[in-house]
């Protein structure tokens, strides 16, 4: 493992943590448009759903996480109605740094003695309330206070803000759209396994490049899907996971958000380069904490809310060399049976948009090697996974021991977390 530019980080690193934690259980809604419910009864399915898989009992949950951009319901409501008593609950205001992040924050409340098992979920109505795209109710709201800096000069979305490190990136290192839109291909196809993504359809490169325009350079197959949804994960002391069903997910090392030298989402480009993402900072805790360069890992999750988004995490944590990541995306890589499958479930751009947590727990399904895909069930009731990619098929990847999910709330701001496999 080559680790660079780590300075006093390494030496301060709560490494005596690595492998103490884990994720015991995940949990979901269907991923849909219009779902006819409440932020806060999504919410209790995902929470319930998610305390199941662990094999708990509501009261053995003491304490819970959420987050959400003014779009979600509060931990109490949620504990309310599923009858949980909280010794510890906090909701914050963030998108898609926040699932990692919390992870972190989940480690320390439960090492601090406040509680012994957090549930962290997100619940939204993407799609049928507050659309992250800028439009619906985001778009009629006035503009006020920082908004400013922004708003009043056309940066509305997600997209448009982001758009210009892309470019930049292009300019830099001659990368090409083409190359960026390979990573739909490869999350397309991997939904195409998927009986619960919301787009199962392969796309081609022609398809991406020839879709219309939604903001220089982006494509509308560059961007992610709105859906409405809820997402949750069981976080506990890795003793208490290994008496769960499922084998656990063992929590090896958390970045949260991590930043720039300018973090602030609309005025990071004051802090260049601007084609460089948070990631640069944030492995520099991620890998030493969790004992593993980029190259050890098996499997990715990288927040895909655009194509390039991918790419710029994936080279700024060290996957491959800076500039070289529009060949890294598109030479098969990422791809299911390439070496490094990213996104297996589809992500962002195909399975349903869920501000991160829902790559997650995909990698925790990766880990137990339990992937939901359409593979025959065996007598045991489990899947017997057969390894063959074609359309319809598997998604599971072979002897999977290590994954890494990467966290992204903007180019100034970061999360990552690496995950590994029980062998005890």
């Amino acid at each position: 493992m080559t680790v660079s530019n780590t300075s006093d980080i390494e030496t301060s690193a709560p490494r005596h943590l690595r492998g103490k934690y884990a994720v015991c259980g995940v949990g979901e809604t269907s991923y849909r448009r219009g779902s006819d419910q409440s932020t806060r009864a999504l919410a209790s399915w995902a929470v319930g759903n998610a305390i199941a898989d662990a094999g708990m009992d509501i009261s053995e949950v003491d304490g819970m996480l959420s987050y959400s951009n003014n779009d979600s319901t509060f931990a109490p409501h949620v504990a309310t109605d599923l009858g949980m008593r909280l010794n510890f609950y906090t909701d914050i205001y963030g998108g898609g740094s926040s699932t990692e992040c919390l992870i972190g924050i989940a480690i320390g409340v439960i090492e601090a003695g406040m509680c012994h098992t957090v549930a962290i979920y997100r619940a939204m109505n993407g799609f049928s309330q507050v659309r992250i795209g800028g439009t619906g109710a985001r778009s009629a709201a006035p503009i006020v206070g920082d908004q400013i800096h922004h708003r009043a000069y056309g940066w509305q979305s997600a997209g448009q803000m982001f758009a210009p490190t892309f470019m930049r990136h292009m300019y830099d290192y001659g990368t090409t759209p083409e190359q960026v839109a390979a990573v739909k291909v490869a999350h397309s196809k991997h939904a195409s396994n998927n009986p619960k993504a919301f787009y199962r359809q392969r796309y081609s490169i022609e398809d991406v490049i020839n879709s219309r325009m939604i903001c220089k350079p982006l494509h509308l197959l560059d961007c992610c899907v709105e859906t409405d949804n809820s997402t949750c994960i069981i976080v506990s002391r890795i003793e208490r996971a290994r008496d769960c069903p499922h084998p656990p997910a063992v929590i090896q090392a958390v970045a949260g958000r991590v930043c720039k030298p300018r973090g602030d989402i609309h005025l990071h480009y004051q802090s260049g380069p601007i084609s460089t993402v948070a990631g640069h900072y944030a492995k520099n805790i991620l890998w030493p904490n969790a004992g593993v360069g980029p190259e050890d890992i098996d499997v990715t999750g990288s927040y895909d809310a655009f194509t390039f988004t991918t790419m710029l995490q994936l080279e700024d944590y060290g996957f491959c060399k800076k500039g070289d990541g529009g060949d890294y995306v598109s030479n098969g890589t990422i791809e299911l049976g390439g070496k490094r499958p990213n996104n297996t479930s589809g992500g962002h751009l195909c399975e349903g948009y869920t501000h991160g947590m829902s790559m997650v727990i995909e990698n925790v399904r990766q880990i137990r090697g339990a992937i939901d895909d359409s593979c025959p069930l065996g007598p045991d009731g489990h899947r017997q996974h057969t390894y063959d990619y074609a359309e319809g098929g598997c998604r599971q990847v072979e002897n999977v021991e290590l994954t890494a999910n990467l966290g992204w709330a903007h180019p100034g701001a970061g999360s990552a977390v690496v995950m590994a496999k029980d062998h005890l």
